[in-house]
């Protein structure tokens, strides 16, 4: 591409990163393209699995046990933890939702290259006991409206001017507000892709973090929904430490939690994943102003920490100075590895949750209220009814047929309904 990834006054676009990454493909067997569909203005949506070649020779088949522990019928216990022990689990890691936070699909162009070439002891654990899902742009019409707008400008006193146009077609920023609505070509794909694999964790980065904190990680902010298996909370609070520890092992302080963020929405297409047992989440990394760099002095921070005082979940502060968006890059990158550098470590343990998660969802519901909803077809409304059966169905939701058949009846005890474990059935 003639430039570095996170390079200052560059960005590249979602053509220039398909275009790498084809030849990539071409030059390796460790990677697999594969087309997930159309975008909103009609591009073909590519993403790249990422694995040992033996490991891709199998997709389908590591597929097949991810869809099997996801939905927890016909395994006993024991058959479970076989299948755990003998799956490569599915890693999700893509390029961001908001293509003006720039770093996110910056970034994944040299994650890319580093799961593919790289010969680290990390990296081949990671391609040897891993399938790592990589969405390199999550948003593509996006990418090359932000990419060309900062072009366009760059020199000019408009270099870190906003667009004035939405970079997501009708919706803008809210495309990460359709995650169970699924009104966008976008979000149906992205679901459809994950009810397709299962992954093991679904990881979406952002920016920005709360300032001055360089990166915003779990544990979030409450309320947090009570309708997450405690095993999904449990983890997400695993992994955003374990990113923070990593991050400060290398050198990159700043790394802040439960300071604003929450996870009580399921709209989030990077949080409803946990109502499906995936382990689901964001994080927010500082940004600038597209490609632009800028110099922090410590006078520009909050009042409150300018003493760059230690706290409890802001351990070690950052203290100002220039920003790039190399550097941006560079904590999405390590916190990337850290994920997966955890999920090598943890993989059948975290694969096993999985399946338990959904085997505990479903006996819930077998015990207690409510059973089941019952959908007449007889409606004032009857297209607005069409459209619900619909939404649930996109989302990997189980809707029958009642025997008469005057109704849709949708049985709780399934693995992908929500698990209200703070919920309590009133006595009469």
């Amino acid at each position: 591409m003639g430039h570095k990834p996170g390079d200052d006054f560059y960005l590249a676009t979602y053509d220039d990163a398909l275009g790498y990454f084809r030849k990539v493909a071409a030059a390796s067997n460790r990677i697999k393209l594969v087309n997930v569909g159309k975008t909103t203005q009609g591009r073909d949506w590519w993403i790249a699995f990422i694995s040992a070649p033996e490991n891709l020779a199998q997709l389908e088949h590591y597929k097949d046990i991810s869809r099997r522990l996801a939905v927890a019928r016909g395994i006993s216990d024991e058959q479970a933890h076989t299948l755990a022990r003998e799956m490569k689990p599915i890693i999700h890691i893509d390029g961001g939702l908001h293509a003006s936070e720039v770093a996110n699909h910056q970034h994944t162009i040299q994650l890319g290259y580093d799961l593919v070439a790289g010969e680290t002891p990390l990296l081949q654990d990671i391609r040897k006991n891993l399938i790592v899902e990589l969405w390199f742009s999550i948003n593509p019409d996006g990418q090359n409206i932000v990419a060309n707008w900062y072009r366009q400008n760059l020199g000019t006193p408009f270099e870190v001017s906003p667009l004035p146009q939405l970079w997501q077609e009708y919706v803008g920023h809210d495309n990460n507000r359709d995650g169970y609505m699924l009104n966008m070509l976008e979000s149906r794909e992205i679901t459809k892709a994950t009810l397709e694999t299962q992954p093991l964790v679904f990881y979406t980065q952002h920016q920005t973090a709360p300032f001055p904190g360089r990166i915003y990680l779990p544990p979030f902010a409450d309320p947090i929904s009570g309708n997450m298996h405690p095993l999904m909370l449990r983890w997400l609070s695993v992994i955003g430490m374990s990113i923070a520890q990593y991050l400060d092992d290398h050198d990159l302080p700043g790394s802040m939690h439960q300071e604003t963020f929450d996870v009580w929405y399921p709209g989030y297409i990077d949080n409803i994943g946990n109502f499906r047992h995936t382990i689901s989440f964001f994080t927010e990394t500082a940004l600038y102003r597209y490609a632009t760099p800028h110099f922090y002095t410590v006078d520009e921070f909050p009042a409150v920490r300018q003493g760059l005082g230690t706290e409890m979940l802001y351990s070690s502060p950052w203290k100002g100075g220039w920003w790039r968006l190399a550097d941006a890059c560079r904590y999405m990158y390590e916190a990337d590895m850290a994920v997966l550098n955890l999920s090598v470590k943890y993989r059948e343990q975290m694969q096993y949750n999985k399946y338990r998660a959904a085997r505990d969802t479903i006996e819930h519901f077998q015990k207690e209220p409510p059973f089941a909803y019952e959908i007449p077809r007889e409606q004032r409304d009857a297209p607005t009814a069409a459209v619900l059966m619909e939404k649930l169905m996109l989302n990997g939701i189980e809707v029958h047929q009642s025997a008469k058949p005057d109704a849709w009846v949708i049985l709780m005890d399934q693995p992908f309904w929500s698990t209200p474990r703070s919920a309590s059935v009133p006595t009469m």
